[in-house]
């Protein structure tokens, strides 16, 4: 059992619910004829039946579905206070005798307790005419429960511990453990649901111990964390339960059952009811179901929806238009930005440039075309010179050739340099030589 409800919401106080079980055929005829006897005598304002929504209708034909039902009612509490009331009924597949129900109503301001109970404006009060098998008072989850009803405790012990416990766990009514301190009589076997306040009467569930079963109840009732007095009454603890729940405000003493009213249990109810006790996942559906989905409304309130209608379209269409403008104003500057990027050349790449020739590697180019055009000489000389005259010259102009910067080297009683001109002229020289020694031959 959980010890927080920071979790979930608190029940307002402005809000009446109760969950149950009915039991007949047909409890859509049932809820039918109790609303029109009313509207009749003037206990309800009107009601209507609102159809269910597309997307809970079965999406196959002939598949068993979970059908859905809705009845809303609206009336003004003690003649002043306006009461909007939501009764939803739930069919399960496969069993046409049982349908939940859930039935919220939220009132202008705090409920009063005095007001009547909205479960009689839907329900009929006096169930005798229907039977058993159409009682509408059954408890949702836990069997064997009903309300209004003395529900007594089971005599196995395992079997009483395990009800209490679900019982405990259903936070949509309250549950009240009774002890009888001696068999009662015939006035004293009745229910205390009918000495209740009207707005309690519906949402009490009572549970009776026997005289014998008194360690039994308090052994089955450890794990929650309270106890029952002999003789008297204690009320279940939520669960989750409010930081600030103490079991022992809400445990009775002394309960007479005698007929007379437990004035003491009406003050401990009175006090439960009051704390902010957490509100039921399926409570918090249908609350907000009754709140955005109501129908049943007044020229004054349709036109107060219409209003409201405006205004939030209003706030809707003033969003997309500050949206928009600050979407064009991104865009222009985007196209800005980008006009400008166009403009500026793309600069060129250092591996993209074009690799300069360097003086070495050009003077080098030049040396190898020296060497092979004064080797193509070379190869020429010997072939033009006469047999009897030894290669000197040719190897003189070979050696010449493989001096570096193309110059012979220099012999001894030579002079030291010569110019350019002197040898070009040695060349020419040599070359005429070789050619007039070719004509003498």
């Amino acid at each position: 059992m959980s010890n927080s409800a920071s979790d979930h919401a608190t029940i307002p106080q402005t809000l009446w619910a109760a969950r149950g079980r009915h039991t007949g055929p047909a409890p859509e005829e049932v809820v039918r004829r109790t609303l029109k006897r009313h509207k009749q005598n003037g206990d309800v304002d009107d009601f209507a039946e609102p159809p269910a929504p597309q997307d809970e209708q079965p999406e196959q034909e002939g598949r068993q579905e979970e059908t859905r039902r809705t009845f809303e009612a609206r009336w003004r509490a003690g003649g002043t206070v306006t009461v909007r009331a939501r009764l939803t009924l739930l069919s399960r597949p496969g069993r046409p005798r049982e349908h939940e129900w859930r039935l919220v109503a939220e009132a202008e301001r705090p409920w009063d307790e005095a007001w009547p109970s909205p479960a009689t404006l839907f329900w009929p009060e006096d169930t005798s005419s229907e039977g058993d098998d159409g009682a509408w008072d059954h408890h949702a989850t836990v069997a064997g429960l009903r309300f209004r009803q003395v529900n007594a405790l089971p005599a196995d012990d395992k079997e009483m511990r395990r009800r209490l416990r679900d019982a405990a766990r259903e936070a949509w009514c309250v549950h009240v453990v009774v002890h009888e301190a001696m068999t009662p009589d015939a006035q004293g076997r009745l229910p205390l649901a009918g000495l209740l306040p009207p707005g309690l009467r519906h949402r009490v569930v009572e549970h009776r111990a026997a005289p014998h079963q008194f360690r039994a109840v308090n052994w089955a009732l450890k794990d929650l964390g309270v106890e029952v007095p002999r003789g008297g009454a204690v009320l279940l603890p939520p669960d989750p339960a409010p930081e600030d729940y103490d079991g022992r405000e809400h445990s009775v003493r002394s309960v007479f059952l005698n007929g007379s009213a437990p004035a003491e249990l009406v003050a401990a109810l009175r006090h439960f009811v009051a704390l902010p006790r957490p509100l039921p996942h399926a409570a918090e559906e249908a609350l907000a179901d009754l709140r955005e989905n109501w129908t049943l409304m007044t020229p004054q309130e349709e036109l107060e929806r219409e209003r409201r209608l405006v205004a939030m379209y209003a706030e809707a269409l003033e969003a997309m238009t500050k949206s928009r403008d600050l979407y064009k104003q991104a865009a222009e500057e985007a196209l800005t930005a980008l006009a400008a990027y166009r403009d500026v050349p793309a600069p060129v790449l250092p591996q993209q440039r074009p690799a300069s020739r360097t003086p070495a590697a050009l003077q080098q180019l030049t040396g190898m075309f020296e060497r092979l055009k004064l080797t193509a000489r070379g190869q020429r000389h010997p072939a033009s010179s006469p047999e009897g005259t030894p290669p000197l010259a040719a190897g003189a102009v070979t050696d010449a050739a493989d001096t570096p910067g193309g110059m012979a080297a220099d012999a001894p009683g030579n002079k030291a340099s010569h110019t350019p001109a002197d040898r070009d002229e040695g060349d020419g020289g040599g070359t005429d030589g070789a050619e007039g020694a070719d004509r003498t031959s």
